[in-house]
């Protein structure tokens, strides 16, 4: 619809990696497809055994589960339409579709920097205070912390989503991304953002900086439980049961902060592309792997899921 000489933008294009050679692209979709499908399936083990083996029904494990489910849904909202575009064959999206992807890509990210926050709060009660361990992280207070790590991100992807696309929208369509992020969305605003851009810097601050100190104080306090433990052994099994959530939460702030927080004379859209695959597309594959190479109690998990399976099909005739 015109409206004077600009035209009202009904849906966008996501320019993703156009830039790069045909064969270049082709060469990504294989690598991002394989990618993909060991991230669903390494993730969507975590849950299959962490539900099924008794061995893994600790709390520790109750988050990797939520843990693992937020980087399913994670995937799910980013790499299916980034494959498309790849293959050019679907690189439009509607203006509901991209504010769809939009809120769910903020849902899952506020969740998972709170996840983050309350599986350190787990792993501080469980080392400095593993008497009171199974009391105080009963089945009750897990449910309730799973709620609110997954709660925050509702509000705040409902309020971000919802205020820029009220904006007015014109001109050129194309986003110069491989999904719909904020920043690169708000470039096609055709009026003034100075409000929301505000809002959305303080917010992100809060968002990322909040759990990311509730972190650090709770692997401060690890640390000085840990240092006063009188063997080597016992710190090595102390500092064992964390050191896979610790490379996790290190892998997530550090490529999350390096996109969000660079000076804009530093951050060309070419570089924030391949930060936001560090973080949207590589890290979700990561985590089952650490968790599952760190973890002996994962591994024999593992192990015995898979034994039972082949057990199973061996038995049936």
């Amino acid at each position: 619809m015109a409206e004077g000489n600009r035209t009202r933008v009904g849906e966008f294009i996501l320019m993703s990696f156009s830039s790069l050679p045909t064969e270049i692209q082709s060469l990504l979709f294989l690598i991002f497809l394989i990618i993909y499908l060991v991230t669903l399936l390494g993730n969507s083990l975590i849950i299959l055994v962490t539900l099924t083996d008794p061995m893994l029904h600790s709390p520790m494990y109750f988050f990797l589960r939520n843990l693992s489910l937020l980087e399913i849904g994670f995937n799910l909202v980013i790499v299916p339409k980034m494959l498309g575009t790849l293959l050019a064959w679907d690189t439009t999206v509607s203006f509901l579709g991209c504010a769809m992807q939009m809120y769910f890509f903020f849902f899952f990210g506020v969740a998972e920097c709170v996840l983050l926050a309350t599986m350190a709060y787990d792993r501080y009660v469980a080392i400095c205070n593993p008497l009171y361990y199974p009391v105080i992280m009963n089945q009750r207070t897990r449910a309730k912390l799973a709620v609110a790590s997954w709660f925050p991100g509702f509000p705040v992807a409902t309020v971000q989503t919802t205020w820029l696309f009220s904006f007015p929208f014109c001109g050129t369509n194309k986003v110069n991304h491989f999904f719909c992020d904020s920043p690169p969305v708000l470039r096609l605003v055709c009026a003034d953002t100075a409000m929301f851009e505000i809002y959305a810097i303080v917010g992100t601050v809060l968002v990322v900086m909040i759990p990311c100190l509730l972190i650090l104080c709770s692997y401060i306090r690890i640390a000085v439980a840990i240092l006063k433990i009188p063997s080597a052994k016992g710190k090595h099994k102390a500092f064992s049961t964390c050191s896979s959530h610790l490379l996790v939460v290190s892998l997530f702030y550090v490529s999350s902060s390096l996109t969000y927080f660079r000076p804009k004379s530093n951050n060309s859209p070419e570089s924030k592309k391949l930060l936001s695959l560090s973080y949207t597309v590589v890290t979700p594959m990561l985590n089952p792997i650490i968790y599952s190479l760190r973890n002996n109690e994962v591994k024999n998990a593992l192990g015995r899921t898979f034994r039972k399976a082949l057990g199973l099909r061996i038995c049936i005739p």
